[in-house]
């Protein structure tokens, strides 16, 4: 394993605060490496991997997809493309899908869209986008400026002109909603965050705002939607209806796709040759996301989700010794913020112990399991954690 991780410091940019294992195959719940040692993944890809890994459903779709067509070009219709984007738009408030390759893409294009929407309508001038203190919503350097995270920036000015940041408080957004703001675009779930719910009622006052004053909604639910939270999209909880909602993650499974979905008054602004992609919402892909979807959209399933998540969080607040400040989340997004700073230094040693989760900030433990996670592997998961922690 140590010739394999010398090979990648050599040939792989240093991007990424790898851990020193290997993975090699995955089944379920269960990660692999390459000397035969097994972990329980409750890290998902970063909730990613909805089904598990290597699901038998998604592996036969993609069998055979492959066997079908994989790419053609948007200059076509695709049966596949077709039935995703109808499947997406009978699951949420939008009315229209544009298919990219990623949570950021998606972001970026939903910032386009904004844009583009409040120039044909209202001129030029109206063009500013609020995000949250606190987001994350992409390595671009347009969704990177739109992350509300001062960390994230640094090395990387000029960032984009037109977005300013505000906090979760409606009078303070209140008074940043002015006549050249376009949109507002925030996490119902801040992953990145620290798994921060944004309160329903926060959620409902600022939609009134913002539609009194022309100002687009924007939910971005690349970690928090395709059933993550017990709701396919997470803005559901608040009873909401976000002018434009961005997912991706869970939506391929391990493939690369983001989505789009805009209300048709908002998607109407854009025209062809305004925004696209090469390998967005190619047929591959989409059949795998159908049979993704299909999946998860069952009303059983996101039941599910939302039992073994409440069952998940209260086995954490019952680990002896008080060792969490809170426990927070919906569903299988969970976090649990620690009293100390020490988030990263326990994800390591549960990673040697056999279990895999990630971290937000220095304090915070961020659980994302497959959706179909059993409360069995809870406690496995649970009976590792306490022993570190």
């Amino acid at each position: 394993m140590q010739e394999l991780i010398k090979k990648g410091q050599k040939f792989l940019m240093n991007t990424y605060g790898r851990l020193p294992i290997v993975l090699d195959k995955g089944k379920g719940n269960l990660a692999q490496d390459v000397q035969g040692k097994q972990y329980l993944d409750f890290l998902g890809g970063i909730a990613v991997n909805g089904l598990g890994h290597c699901n038998p459903q998604m592996v036969a779709k993609i069998e055979q997809q492959a066997q079908k067509i994989i790419h053609c070009s948007n200059y076509f219709w695709t049966v596949e493309q077709i039935e995703l984007a109808q499947m997406l738009v009978e699951l949420s408030c939008g009315d229209k899908a544009f298919f990219a390759n990623s949570g950021a893409e998606a972001n970026e294009g939903a910032m386009k869209l904004a844009r583009i929407w409040a120039e044909k309508n209202f001129g030029k001038g109206k063009n500013k986008i609020l995000t949250l203190q606190g987001s994350f919503h992409g390595r671009t350097l347009a969704t990177l400026t739109a992350t509300g995270q001062d960390n994230f920036h640094k090395y990387f000015s000029p960032l984009l002109q037109g977005v300013d940041y505000v906090e979760c408080d409606l009078q303070k957004a209140k008074a940043k909603m002015t006549d050249d703001v376009c949109a507002i675009l925030l996490e119902p779930v801040q992953g990145e965050g620290g798994v921060n719910v944004l309160p329903a009622d926060f959620m409902q006052e600022l939609q009134k705002l913002c539609r009194k004053r022309n100002i687009l909604l924007i939910c971005d639910e690349v970690q928090s939607g395709i059933g993550r939270t017990g709701k396919f999209f997470a803005y559901e909880h608040s009873q909401i209806e976000p002018d434009i909602i961005t997912c991706a993650k869970a939506l391929g499974g391990g493939l690369p796709i983001g989505a789009i979905l805009a209300k048709d008054s908002v998607a109407a602004a854009f025209s062809p040759g305004d925004h696209g992609s090469t390998f967005g919402g190619n047929p591959f892909v989409c059949g795998v996301a159908k049979e993704i979807v299909s999946v998860i959209a069952d009303e059983d399933f996101l039941k599910s989700v939302s039992r073994t998540g409440g069952y998940f969080r209260q086995k954490l607040r019952e680990i002896k010794g008080d060792k969490f400040k809170e426990i927070r989340g919906l569903g299988l997004m969970i976090g649990a913020e620690l009293h100390e700073p020490k988030a990263k230094e326990i994800m390591k040693k549960c990673a040697e112990a056999g279990l895999f989760f990630c971290t937000c900030g220095d304090s915070t433990l961020r659980f994302l399991p497959a959706l179909n996670t059993s409360v069995h592997d809870v406690d496995k998961a649970i009976a590792i954690l306490e022993k570190i922690v």
